[in-house]
């Protein structure tokens, strides 16, 4: 079962990455076409500035949770190294349950900011409904919990390699 978990969460975590990198990338192609739109063509775009802030944002939130399972995310448990051994454990548990309270009310109310918003539509981009452009926050806080919860549950993650399970489950069988 916890091999199961690992490998889900292995997937979740590379698209993670996949999603953040290719935002990132696409922001670098779009904010040039707009500059070069703007003072070459002298016929400025509208849609490169809103939708590289969209992108932004997917990377921020779907980001920030790769980062966390990667333990590279900001430094949450920085007070708690800093205290006496004996209260180390007590306070990284209080921290793991403080984020997941955050990871729910982003999860929760941003599902909710997605539905009360969904029949509006941006100005910028009159096709795209705002509940969309607020998707990644709900998206983000979620994958995060998955990922505290895994961190909680089996561990901390971010040491570990990516295990080929197939290779190990055939390694097993051999012996």
């Amino acid at each position: 079962m916890k091999n199961t978990i690992l490998r889900v969460n292995d997937v979740i975590y590379t698209t993670c990455i996949w999603v953040a990198g290719l935002s990132v990338a696409l922001m670098s192609l779009i904010i040039p076409w707009g500059v070069f739109a703007r003072y070459v063509l002298k016929s400025g775009s509208g849609w490169p500035e809103p939708v590289a802030i969209l992108l932004m944002v997917l990377f921020t939130f779907v980001g920030a949770a790769a980062s966390y399972r990667a333990g590279a995310h900001m430094a949450m448990d920085m007070v708690a190294e800093r205290l006496p051994q004996s209260w180390q454990g007590a306070i990284a548990l209080f921290v793991q349950i403080v984020m997941v309270i955050v990871c729910l009310f982003m999860t929760i109310w941003g599902t909710k900011l997605c539905i009360t918003t969904w029949n509006q539509f941006m100005s910028t981009l009159p096709t795209l409904r705002v509940g969309i452009t607020y998707s990644p926050i709900p998206i983000g806080g979620f994958l995060t919990l998955i990922f505290i919860l895994e961190r909680l549950f089996l561990g901390d993650q971010s040491k570990r390699r990516a295990v080929d399970y197939e290779a190990l489950k055939e390694s097993k069988e051999a012996v």
